[in-house]
């Protein structure tokens, strides 16, 4: 059996991913047919393969009734197992902000959480977890005009709170990110907040756990000028990268090998386009002299 993580060091998104995968092995290892799983607790075929994608939450009882099926019957295995399974549902932060944030970017957050690498390409905005608290009022704004200041304050909070693995005590995350030009140069809130932004950009990019490369506008067109993307990949070896692609009011999450493999040959070839990490400090002081001159 792959060894699953016995705490919160991958988090529940990444324990529901890793029960769901062992779970399906062992189905598979039986001859049995999702059909038939999901016949034994109560549900649809369709429920067993968000079962096993780690999609949805566990119930106790289900998986017990399933490790009997799947003839297993040793019972501090079992234990073990529906222990976890009690750890891979507890909520996590930012379930209590279920009122503001639509179920479809709270799996993203999820995985955010549990990655261990974090893969960005942006062409319009600073990725999220780069942002000032300035920049990122701005950018909740444009998306939400008609809402109250209080929810525009929590929504910046939580964005803020996000960034937080970033430079805790030891960081679990490494974060690489390809930003085009346009993005660093569009003035979201104005040459002063760009201006904070991009020192703080340059601040960022000081940190041992986080990569800045910029496609400047001399490079012409590029693999991905299509749209914004996001790679996260798991230091669990059974878990598979995943891809999301953000939408105006939905996300896409690909995990099929030949998505992620196509995806990731895109970031490869964007971070050769790029100008190289080494040449960021420059490329943002320049900017950075820009808008502060439009500032005065």
């Amino acid at each position: 059996m792959a060894q699953l993580p016995g705490g919160a060091g991958g988090g529940p998104t990444a324990l529901r991913m890793l029960l769901g995968s062992h779970l399906r092995r062992l189905r598979e290892a039986q001859s049995i047919s999702r059909e038939t799983a999901g016949w034994e607790i109560r549900a649809s075929e369709s429920k067993i393969s968000r079962m096993e994608l780690g999609r949805v939450s566990f119930k106790e009882r289900d998986v017990a009734d399933l490790l009997t099926l799947y003839g297993v019957d040793d019972e501090e295995e079992r234990a073990r197992l529906l222990g976890l399974v009690r750890e891979a549902n507890t909520p996590g932060w930012w379930h209590r902000e279920g009122d503001i944030l639509p179920s479809w970017f709270q799996s993203y957050l999820g995985l955010e959480a549990s990655a261990s690498l974090i893969r960005t390409y942006e062409i319009q905005f600073i990725p999220g977890l780069l942002q000032t608290p300035e920049y990122a009022r701005s950018v909740i704004i444009l998306g939400n005009r008609s809402a109250p200041s209080w929810e525009i304050d929590r929504r910046v909070s939580l964005r803020m709170r996000r960034q937080e693995l970033l430079t805790r005590d030891k960081p679990a995350k490494k974060v690489w990110v390809v930003i085009d030009e346009a993005a660093l140069r569009r003035p979201i809130g104005g040459s002063s907040v760009m201006a904070a932004q991009i020192a703080h950009l340059a601040d960022v990019a000081k940190l041992s756990n986080v990569r800045i490369q910029v496609i400047p506008f001399t490079a012409g067109g590029h693999a991905a000028a299509g749209g914004a993307f996001t790679i996260l990949r798991f230091s669990e070896p059974d878990l598979s990268d995943v891809v999301y692609i953000e939408q105006m009011n939905s996300a896409l999450y690909l995990d099929k090998a030949e998505d992620v493999d196509y995806y990731t040959a895109m970031m490869e070839q964007l971070c050769i386009q790029a100008e190289p990490p080494a040449r960021t400090p420059e490329i943002l002081d320049e900017i950075l002299r820009d808008f502060k001159a439009q500032a005065r």
